[in-house]
């Protein structure tokens, strides 16, 4: 990484323990403003812990996170939260609100005029290919679940959070839904220039959607690197994930 961008997020020798269960082991990364990290892995191997001690979901049994140039601990747990978007796969929209309701609640929340609140909402709405004139006061039940993910990202961005942190949101998904959020969010990541961090088992997403790619494989942070380093790993755990891709890639070859 260069060194002129500012550090947004820093893990410092954490680690997690529940109980007698290490979910994470002496965790040591740097996550710079407006990259995209994209933490890859089985499931259990760390990378959802890892993600919601950022925003002090969770908070370490040993070591530091910091935000900002902040102690998670440090920070007012509201404001810190409305600092960062959230977006998860069960999306989370409150049935009862429209569309429009949903988008816009940090905003009222945090006091902006009724107007604002209402030229944000519509500038999300088209931002996620969504037309508001369709979809702001529909309901949650009459969507579909890309729509519905849509909206979820919307609501993440609405109060303009400098990081975003997204823990599997497109992989319940069907794959021509996904792939087009994929591509999406990738047009709205070069538009908005946020730093994310996007949890994912799918080493095709993690590719596709990567500044560089940070393998978790049993509560450790087994390999880091971009994308172009990431194909060259020797880390046996990081060779599996690649046998992944280039089954794919046969497969594409033989048809």
């Amino acid at each position: 990484m260069s060194s002129s961008k500012q550090i947004a997020v820093a893990f410092q020798d954490v680690s997690y323990q529940v109980k007698e269960k290490t979910l994470l082991s002496q965790l040591n990364l740097a996550i710079e403003q407006g990259e995209a990290l994209v933490l890859l892995g089985r499931s259990g191997s760390g990378k959802t812990t890892t993600l919601k001690l950022v925003n002090n979901l969770l908070t370490p049994t040993a070591g530091t996170v910091t935000v900002e140039g902040k102690k998670t601990t440090e920070w007012k747990e509201i404001r810190l939260r409305r600092n960062i978007g959230y977006v998860i796969q069960e999306i989370g929209l409150f049935p009862h609100f429209s569309v429009a309701k949903n988008v816009g609640l940090v905003p009222s929340l945090l006091g902006w005029k009724a107007n604002e609140v209402r030229s944000r909402v519509y500038e999300l709405l088209h931002l996620v290919g969504l037309e508001p004139e369709q979809f702001a006061q529909r309901y949650p039940d009459s969507l579909s679940g890309g729509q519905k993910q849509r909206v979820g990202i919307a609501r993440a961005l609405a109060a303009d959070p400098p990081i975003l942190l997204m823990d599997e949101p497109f992989g319940a998904l069907d794959p021509i839904t996904r792939l087009e959020l994929q591509q999406q969010f990738q047009h709205l990541q070069e538009q908005l220039g946020k730093t994310v961090i996007f949890v994912t088992h799918d080493i095709q997403e993690a590719f596709f959607l990567a500044t560089r790619i940070g393998l978790m494989s049993a509560g450790k942070l087994v390999e880091l690197a971009k994308p172009k380093e990431f194909v060259k790993s020797e880390h046996p755990e990081a060779k599996r994930f690649l046998a992944c891709l280039d089954t794919f890639k046969s497969f594409e070859q033989m048809n």
